[in-house]
């Protein structure tokens, strides 16, 4: 009488380990950038509003607020909370260049990082030119801000 097989292998159980190990190793450092990508996004949308807020008191004044608490101007009683992506965020005066010090999304490389969006004035638009300082070292961040 045949005896029948009632499980794997060592051979079958070492290939399913070994692919799965070939899908972690391309996975996580994927995974990986996808987050930091993902937190570089929440800055973004943490500066949309204020940069609409100095787009609209632009286009309304025609420059851009001279006083040196910009966000009083901006009408707000003081600057945004800090997130956990940006620790500190500040407007220079007459410029309107606005600079997010970011914390909490990659260390090292971003961390300590800064992100200077610099408006320039059209006939019919404001464009933001972004400029990285400080700690900001790290490819995906500079690739993404276009700095």
């Amino acid at each position: 009488m045949k005896k029948l097989q009632k499980g794997f292998t060592l051979i079958e159980l070492m290939i399913v380990v070994a692919i799965i190990g070939i899908l972690a190793a391309v996975a996580i450092p994927q995974y990986q950038d996808y987050t930091v990508k993902a937190k570089l996004s929440k800055v973004m949308s943490y500066a949309k509003p204020i940069q609409t807020a100095l787009a609209l008191f632009n286009q309304e004044q025609g420059s851009f607020p001279t006083v040196a608490d910009a966000w009083t101007s901006l009408g707000l009683s003081a600057s945004p909370s800090a997130s956990t992506e940006v620790s500190a965020v500040s407007v220079i005066a007459s410029t309107g260049a606005i600079t997010l010090t970011l914390t909490g999304i990659k260390n090292p490389g971003v961390d300590t990082g800064t992100v200077t969006m610099t408006p320039t004035v059209g006939s019919t638009s404001i464009s933001w030119a972004n400029t990285c300082g400080g700690a900001l070292t790290d490819a995906i961040a500079k690739k993404y801000f276009g700095c």
